[in-house]
């Protein structure tokens, strides 16, 4: 989920982020994975912005993750192949803070090669940065602070300065959503709020998919308690346990532990 918020803000404000991240506001497009020679590693975390001289590639983590740096030096590989004549800026942007040693790791290095790429740890960046433009409004939270309560209040009053509601409701989804990982959900329902963020595109797609997998877990449960009902019924005909775990697919264990239940109402 974090990621898709991040991949969203990049995208849709990808000149803020030319911004902070380049100096200079370039405007920036998407550019599809698919684009590339290769197939995508991860695709889902995957940001490459395109300007008709330079490649953005943004990974945004919240966890460590040893394989960063071999992603690095793979894209910046088949963007050259694709895009020989282009610079590329590699920036792996590291969420949430941790005492870990990968978020230091900024090389690929094997014998006889070596590539750099830049890393950003929020936590150390000022949140003043951040409070400049509304696309990087939601990582202000993350960033360098001795109150994150208070720099969300901070967060909230610029939000409600945005004239667009469409652009103001879905900066407040994504800063709900981000500064979950450093606050308590009370905390943020009470400072931002909640009807306003309903009406945005980003808590609509989330709401839509928790639905989708509400469904699909309550499918999935209704299956389970129907094949253990199928298995009661088996074993009340004295079918064999190991019969019973066969025709059901439940493993021995659970036909066991259905015989004891139904020895147990019986007496």
């Amino acid at each position: 989920m974090f990621d898709n918020i991040c991949k969203f803000l990049a995208e849709n404000f990808s000149t803020d982020f030319a911004t902070w991240l380049l100096g200079e506001p370039i405007s920036l497009t998407e550019l599809s994975p698919s684009e590339l020679s290769l197939e995508p590693i991860r695709a889902d975390a995957l940001i490459l912005l395109e300007s008709a001289e330079l490649v953005l590639h943004l990974e945004f983590q919240t966890q460590p993750d040893v394989n960063i740096p071999f992603r690095m030096i793979d894209y910046r590989l088949r963007v050259y192949r694709r895009f020989p004549q282009k610079q590329m800026r590699q920036v792996v942007i590291y969420l949430k803070e941790t005492s870990s040693e990968l978020v230091q790791q900024n090389t690929f290095t094997i014998p006889g090669t070596r590539h750099e790429f830049e890393v950003i740890r929020l936590w150390e960046q000022p949140t003043e940065v951040f409070l400049r433009y509304p696309g990087l409004f939601p990582l202000a939270v993350l960033g360098q602070t001795d109150d994150r309560a208070s720099t969300l209040q901070q967060v909230a009053q610029e939000i409600i300065r945005i004239p667009d509601q469409r652009l103001q409701n879905n900066v407040a989804a994504a800063t709900a959503i981000l500064a979950g990982l450093v606050l308590e959900k009370g905390l943020i329902q009470r400072v931002l709020r909640r009807d306003n963020m309903r009406e945005s595109v980003i808590y609509q797609e989330i709401e839509a998919e928790a639905q989708a997998k509400g469904i699909a877990q309550g499918r999935a449960e209704g299956l389970q308690e129907g094949i253990r009902q199928v298995a009661v019924n088996l074993l009340k005909s004295q079918m064999p346990l190991e019969e019973v775990a066969k025709l059901t697919g439940l493993s021995i264990e659970d036909v066991q532990l259905l015989q004891t239940e139904i020895e147990s109402e019986s007496t």
